[in-house]
Order: C-alpha cells, then structure tokens, then sequence
C-alpha cells in the first residue's frame, strides 16, 4: 500500500467517525468503527482519540501524520448512525473502492430524509401524546400539540443564528410557559403542568444522557463527563426558561397562575 492510500484510508475513517459523532453516536463507537475501518485495510498501528468535539487520529508508522477533526455541530440522526454502521460492515466485508466510500459517506452526511415541516408536525404529535401520557385532557393535548411546535421553530432559529443552545433552550422555555399560561387563564387549557411538561419533552437532552452514560460504562470518562454535563446544562436552561416566565407571571400577577 502507497503513501497516499495509506492517507485515503485515514480520511475515509475520519469521514466516517465525524458522521457519527455530528449525530449523536457514542464516543467509543466512533472510535471502534475508525479502528475497523483502518484495521481492515492492513493500517494495524492506528490510534484514535475520540471527544464529543473532536476527532484525532494518528498512525505511528505513517511518518507521524495525524489527522484533526473540530466537531461544533452535533444533533440526533440515529438514521445516520445505522447507515454510517452498515457502511463500515459493507467496507470491512467487500472490496470497496476508496473513491466509492467518499462518495457513499458524503451522500449519508448531506441526506435529507424529513423536511422541516414533517419534523415540525411530529414534534407536535409527541410532545401531544406526552402530554396525554402525563395525565393531560383532550384540550392540553391541543394545546401542547402547537405550543411545542411554536417552541421548536423558535429553537431551531435561534440556534441557527446564534449556534448556543443554551439561549435556544432557555428561550423556548420561556415561550412554552408563557404560551401555556395564556393558553390556562383565558380558560381553553384544563392543566397548564400537563401543557408544559408535554410541551418541553422535544427539548429534554434523554440520549445524550443515555449516551454520556454508556461512555461512562465503556471507560471513556473524558467523554461521559463532558456529555452528562452538556445534558444537565441544556436541562438547567429549559427550567430557566420555564421558571423565569412562571415567577415573572407570578409578580405581575399578583401570585395567580
């Protein structure tokens, strides 16, 4: 094997573990499907270091090169992960041409396979049902349904713009109390409790939690501590929100929620 394929084969691996980690795959599985993909080329001397906003990967006897990847976007596509999964099995099983993995990585890195809209309305559909889940009626059903759809538009843009999600949270947050308190007092909504918790369950980090738990167990401690914290983080910045609008709502008020 040249140089340069030595060096293709590393950006293949590289490619396929930034898929994975952008998705919200676990930190040790992007470094076992790097570690497949090198060890089936021949690549034995590999070592990899995987973070949830990083990527290192170096080969000891390739002259010291190292590639360096910054992750900075990272969302849930578990549709992602499985095809990044099956690649990696189809690569190690089949002789794959090294072109012919790009271009397959590349076409499941940019797929679409749900517009905004359809992600929109089903958003809506859960946080609905949780709310019915959670003891809801018929009408906090309805409510939590477009409140949590409001919610997760307003997150989506302000993330975009902003790339924090600790403002994004804490503002759709505030929107979901607001609305749900409005939604309460002009007598439509039967429990405003049912309308928020059904409303913010798009919102609640669950599987990094899962996630940082199951680097925990796998030993990378490094990347457990950091994902448990990121989910506390995003957890303290829904109840900022929520709770800044019930006190504010309080004050104004006079204590009637």
């Amino acid at each position: 094997m040249t140089y340069n394929e030595k060096k293709i084969i590393l950006r293949i691996a590289l490619y396929a573990g930034e898929i994975l980690l952008k998705n919200g795959a676990e930190t040790y599985r992007a470094e076992d499907t790097i570690n497949i993909i090198c060890k089936s080329k021949d690549l034995k001397h590999v070592n990899s270091f995987v973070t949830p906003t990083g990527i290192f990967i170096s080969d000891d006897r390739l002259d010291g090169i190292s590639f360096i990847k910054r992750i900075k976007d990272r969302t849930i596509d578990l549709s992602k992960i499985s095809e990044v999964n099956n690649f990696a099995r189809k690569f190690v099983a089949e002789d794959m041409d090294e072109e012919e993995a790009i271009k397959e990585l590349r076409r499941i890195d940019v797929e679409k396979k749900y517009n905004k809209y359809a992600r929109t309305i089903f958003t809506g559909l859960a946080s609905a049902f949780f709310s019915l889940l959670f003891g809801g009626g018929i009408a906090d059903f309805i409510f939590a349904f477009f409140i949590s759809m409001i919610a997760i538009i307003v997150n989506w843009k302000i993330e975009a713009l902003s790339k924090t999600s600790f403002l994004a949270n804490a503002t759709s947050g505030a929107l979901i109390s607001f609305l749900a308190l409005v939604s309460k007092n002009i007598g439509l909504g039967s429990s405003m409790d049912m309308i928020i918790v059904g409303s913010i369950m798009p919102l609640v980090p669950g599987v990094a939690l899962t996630n940082g738990l199951r680097d925990f167990i796998a030993g990378d401690l490094i990347a457990g501590t950091s994902r448990v914290a990121e989910a506390i983080l995003i957890a303290i910045s829904i109840a900022v929100g929520v709770g800044t609008i019930l006190k504010l709502w309080m004050y104004i008020f006079g204590g009637v929620i």
